[in-house]
């Protein structure tokens, strides 16, 4: 394995020695008098250990949000989108350290980190510096004879947003992004574990210009620190990303507080493999979609269905690939798959695996690798088939490297099956057939439905789900809905003091 001590892994203890809180442009100590270790996946050892975050630090952040809020929002759309521009620039600039602080603190491998979550946050970033510019509204008329309306489109006030740890940078920047632009400050709180690139996140916001006390960071417990921001009174909206369970107690919180409320929970998504299908690519859209960030992904491809025609050979074909993949060191160039976020998730996911096996066929993978990959929280790719569709890991959103694959016979049992689980977050369909690909797209309960492919997002387009998947939407301009207030503007046209809908009150 690569030598963990190596200098080119980022140096988290040096970096953050004045804490792990960024708020009001400097990085502080948290105050609950509890420490947490950041512990990298790859080795099970301690690379950087902060004080959690506690209620006070909570107030402060919100405290300095609420500060700089009126001046933020009083800035012109031009002079939000400049700074965020220049945001762009430092993140550009930063790439490298980004892509190592990820990989580090999450166990992807580097090449995921270099050309998925660094790029991506990047590109997120130029493109609400220019939608910034671009909050949209009603145009101004007259609805009435004797009014002219229109609609403004202003800031919420200060954000409180809590991000997961699977994709902590990715995270951070779909939370903090679409608020900034739209003119609110922000008070984020990452995951204890991956708290790492949402700071470096947060130093570039402010290299940028970006003035302090727009964007905060409290890193804590989600009991104390996360429950207190959410139900925080000087705190205007919350923004969740995560489980459903938890987001179920964030929404609890949020509506005893009268808050706007935006949650992007869990996922299982469908991959329906049509007999008219690509066999290849849809053997290689199914390890590839499964399998990303080591299957840590609420829209990974978690349940495949293929139509009988193509079913033995869809499993052995994903099976072969799936075997084929390298299991390693984040930092090594040949890896393919690194482990999963800890010790304790590993052991989740493969209890799933080990209970599944009473009803159902492991094909491939299944378990713990030993030797070199021993200390880290590695598992073995794996392919599940033979589960009944009520099952468990058929059910269940597992979030880790684990495909469950079913055989259907007709187009309508497929597109039930995809739809039969309470979650709606993403699902794609696999024909060369554009009837076939039309109805999926149309009669799949899926905030995302991809065709003849599965996982690529784009700035431009919305992110969201239906059902227990939550509500709202993540990038794009269809997140300016989340994240401003719409006010109906009227004014009289006609100079009259007694206006004719008056009689309704006095007069005859």
């Amino acid at each position: 394995m690569h030598n963990p001590g190596n200098s080119t892994r980022f140096q988290a203890q040096d970096r953050f020695a004045e804490g792990a809180q960024y708020i009001a442009g400097r990085l502080t100590k948290g105050t609950s008098g509890r420490t947490h270790a950041v512990v990298d996946p790859a080795t099970g050892q301690d690379v950087y250990t902060y004080e959690l975050a506690g209620t006070q630090d909570v107030d402060a952040a919100v405290a300095a949000a609420r500060e700089a809020f009126p001046g933020w929002a009083g800035a012109t759309p031009g002079e939000r989108s400049d700074a965020m521009h220049r945001f762009a620039g430092v993140l550009a600039e930063r790439a490298e350290e980004l892509a190592q602080a990820e990989s580090l603190q999450c166990g992807k491998p580097l090449k995921l980190s270099r050309e998925f979550d660094v790029p991506g946050t990047v590109d997120n970033t130029a493109f609400f510096a220019g939608a910034a510019r671009h909050l949209q509204g009603q145009s101004a008329g007259e609805y009435s004879a004797d009014h002219t309306s229109y609609v403004r489109r202003e800031p919420i006030g200060v954000v409180g947003s809590i991000a997961p740890w699977n994709y902590p940078l990715q995270m951070a920047a779909w939370k903090v992004l679409p608020a900034i632009a739209a003119g609110n400050t922000i008070v984020l709180k990452p995951a204890e574990l991956t708290p790492l690139t949402s700071l470096l996140f947060a130093q570039a916001a402010t290299e940028a210009g970006i003035p302090d006390g727009v964007v905060n960071i409290v890193t804590g417990a989600g009991r104390d620190a996360g429950e207190h921001l959410v139900g925080h009174p000087d705190v205007a909206m919350t923004s969740f990303t995560g489980s459903t369970g938890v987001g179920k107690r964030v929404a609890e919180i949020a509506t005893s507080t009268v808050k706007r409320l935006h949650l992007e929970l869990g996922g299982k998504a469908p991959f329906v493999v049509f007999d008219d299908a690509d066999l290849e690519a849809a053997v290689h859209g199914a390890v590839a979609g499964a399998l990303i960030n080591t299957g840590q992904d609420c829209t990974a491809a978690t349940r495949a269905y293929v139509q009988r025609p193509l079913y033995d050979a869809f499993v052995q074909g994903v099976a072969d690939l799936m075997a084929s993949l390298r299991v390693g060191d984040p930092f090594a160039p040949d890896t393919d798959l690194g482990p999963l976020i800890s010790h304790a998730q590993r052991d989740r996911v493969a209890a799933f695996v080990d209970r599944a096996r009473s009803y159902a066929r492991v094909v491939t993978g299944g378990v713990i690798p030993q030797g070199d990959l021993k200390a880290g929280a590695y598992y073995r790719p794996t392919l599940v088939a033979d589960a009944a569709q009520d099952s468990e890991i058929v059910q269940a959103e597992i979030f880790g490297p684990v495909l469950v694959v079913l055989p259907f016979d007709s187009d309508d049992e497929g597109i039930r099956l995809a739809n039969d689980t309470p979650y709606g977050l993403a699902a794609s369909a696999w024909t060369r057939d554009v009837f076939r690909a039309n109805r999926a797209t149309r009669d799949i309960k899926a905030g995302c439905v991809w065709v003849n492919d599965h996982i690529p997002i784009l700035s431009e387009m919305p992110h969201g789900g239906y059902k227990a998947s939550g509500f709202g939407k993540d990038m794009s301009a269809y997140s300016f809905e989340e994240y401003t207030q719409i006010k109906h503007v009227m004014f009289d046209n006609t100079a009259v003091a007694r206006k004719p809908w008056h009689r309704t009150i006095f007069g005859d």
